[in-house]
């Protein structure tokens, strides 16, 4: 197996993001703690910016693999939240963009073609869903960077065990480019991600994984069983926030995971639980391959996530009371 395109992403990733902290935009673009944050001091958010120069590097070793429909969207959500990360954009433009990149992942794949208008419609929806969704997740140290080690590793794992090594290559050269950008990113952070990093991992959660399952790698429930830690999180929290009327675009802090943190449990231990539940939900992804949809690995999951949002929410009322 040829293990230069992971090399390359990691070291790329990580050489970059250390000249960065070196230079005049390790402090010109900060995140500046607000009503969402969970740290106290600014800290620089240009780490995502390393994260997929690794990305790309790995992948040119991989160029005849790669499709225009996945790279295209890919670069132009990189472009616009880079810009975002710098002059903070409007929200209708962002979305406009992310819409745009999921309906040229729908149409140049092929989806529309081969599972009709529905389906179609329902994969652009959960493409720019998960490319929020990932944007959403990335506000503790080492979790985004922790969910795209694991989840894009498993995924790489299930090509591999089908003889799939380009493929494979592929998402290995996404998690190893989230390795080298945890290096600075594990609690405590020295970076963060930023939108630039965080949206179009998002976007490639949807894309390799629709990739995948056209191409019979994997059922449609792959995907959304080796990222469901962090798909369950964001979901309910949106759910519970639109029935409560309050606008979803509002910057707050009322995921499990940031929750956990206002409660005193330190970044590391959040993330080393999170570490946890996704290596463990991969695992069982990967073990229930060949099945048509695995409803009782589904459940239990769905049992654990349920207890420990129960568990969590109890927690809070007492520690509100206090």
């Amino acid at each position: 197996m040829n293990f230069y395109p992971p090399i390359v992403a990691a070291l790329v990733s990580a050489l970059l993001i250390a000249t960065i902290l070196r230079s005049k935009w390790g402090t010109k673009v900060q995140d500046i703690p607000n009503e969402r944050s969970l740290h106290a001091a600014p800290t620089p958010r240009i780490g995502g910016v390393g994260l997929m120069a690794g990305i790309l590097a790995g992948w040119t070793l991989l160029f005849a693999s790669l499709q225009w429909w996945l790279l295209l969207p890919l670069l132009g959500l990189l472009a616009v939240s880079f810009l975002d990360d710098i002059y903070s954009l409007p929200v209708k433009q962002r979305l406009s963009v992310q819409l745009l990149a999921a309906l040229l992942l729908v149409v140049g794949s092929g989806l529309l073609a081969q599972q009709g208008v529905v389906v179609g419609v329902a994969i652009l929806l959960l493409t720019v869903w998960m490319t929020n969704l990932y944007n959403f997740m990335d506000g503790s140290d080492g979790m985004a960077g922790g969910m795209a080690l694991f989840g894009f590793g498993v995924f790489g794992v299930a090509a591999l065990q089908g003889d799939h090594e380009n493929f494979a290559l592929l998402n290995f050269s996404v998690a190893a480019a989230a390795l080298g950008f945890l290096f600075f990113n594990f609690p405590k952070a020295r970076v963060f991600m930023g939108d630039a990093g965080s949206i179009p991992l998002g976007f490639l959660v949807a894309a390799l994984g629709l990739w995948g399952w056209q191409l019979g790698y994997w059922p449609a429930w792959f995907p959304l069983l080796v990222f469901s830690p962090f798909i369950a999180d964001a979901s309910v929290t949106l759910v519970r926030r639109s029935l409560r009327g309050v606008k979803i675009t509002e910057a707050h802090r009322e995921h499990y995971y940031q929750r956990a943190v206002q409660m005193g449990w330190k970044h590391r231990n959040v993330a080393l639980l999170e570490y946890v539940l996704m290596l463990c939900a991969g695992i069982s992804a990967l073990c229930s391959l060949g099945r048509d949809l695995p409803w009782q690995v589904f459940l239990f999951w769905g049992g654990i996530y349920g207890a420990l949002m129960l568990v969590l929410d109890l927690r809070w009322k007492n520690f509100k009371r206090i």
